[in-house]
């Protein structure tokens, strides 16, 4: 497993897809994601420190999870599921929200990739991709 960062987030308010670049903290490797126009600019509201008056939907999950109490620890983007459709190679990529309760149990939720990166930069936690991710990735 190998930590990541918030490369770079590619937003075309023209087109449905945007995409996400995730890239090794201590390494050269990318991560390149395609997410949802919703999602992009969700990431983007928080990078870029916008704010609003009243919680967007991952603000709001973030504020649940503060307030009772729930410790997002890290996401992972644990696998990427490849398909052919009409000869041309597609990716869904999957994600776990790692969270530590208050009682000290572990629970690790799935995700898309999108919003569990959304949670992660308004929670500020790490984010990791395991390396079979990393390889497979580059051959889309």
């Amino acid at each position: 497993m190998k930590e990541m960062e918030l490369f770079e987030l590619r937003i075309d308010d023209t087109s449905p897809q945007q995409i996400l670049i995730l890239r090794e903290k201590q390494g050269s490797k990318v991560l390149p994601i395609v997410i949802g126009i919703f999602e992009a600019h969700a990431i983007q509201n928080r990078i870029s420190n916008s704010f609003f008056p009243r919680p967007l939907t991952h603000d709001l999950l973030a504020n649940i999870l503060q307030e009772i109490g729930v410790t997002v620890e890290r996401i992972v983007v644990t696998k990427l599921e490849k398909t052919v459709v009409d000869d041309e190679e597609h990716g869904t990529f999957f994600a776990r929200i790692h969270l530590a309760l208050p009682s000290g149990e572990k629970v690790d939720v799935d995700a898309r990739p999108s919003d569990a990166i959304a949670v992660a930069v308004r929670v500020e936690c790490p984010i990791f991709a395991e390396e079979e991710v990393l390889n497979q990735s580059g051959a889309l």
